[in-house]
């Protein structure tokens, strides 16, 4: 598990005194993340331990963990909600709930991805103007911005 002072270098930035990029986390990424898992490419892994850096985690990715796990697809040590509040809060992450306009935009998306959860990150890519941070290939055929 990774602890950042993320609280000082989020002081600087609101201070004018730092640069940063704001980077969405795919559902991948997130539990690779807490687990330190060597999937996680290094670049990866620098964007999101750069404390000066905004990181979001899309309820799209809370609700694929919270199915995952009910189906017995994802072993997590406590409840899903626990889990992932309690990561959120210990590694500085930043909610970001989808939209009325986050869902209707993937209706403009071309059909590369057919996975809802993916789509759904897209669009909030594309609107936020946010880079996603996913090794997965199909996302990265999308016109969004890419952290690998």
């Amino acid at each position: 598990m990774h602890h950042y002072p993320r609280s000082l270098c989020r002081r600087l930035r609101e201070s004018g005194k730092a640069e940063f990029m704001q980077v969405l986390l795919d559902t991948h990424s997130f539990l690779w993340w807490i687990d330190n898992d060597d999937h996680l490419s290094s670049t990866a892994r620098q964007a999101i331990a750069d404390g000066s850096n905004e990181v979001f985690f899309s309820a799209a990715s809370g609700w694929e963990i919270a199915i995952k796990a009910q189906l017995g697809k994802l072993r997590l040590p406590n409840g899903p909600e626990a889990f992932v509040s309690e990561h959120l809060q210990l590694n500085g992450f930043r909610p970001l709930s989808i939209s009325v306009s986050h869902a209707l935009h993937t209706a403009s998306l071309p059909s590369i991805h057919r996975d809802p959860f993916d789509r759904i990150l897209v669009a909030q890519s594309q609107l936020e103007h946010i880079a996603i941070v996913t090794s997965d290939p199909l996302i990265q055929q999308y016109q969004v911005s890419i952290i690998w």
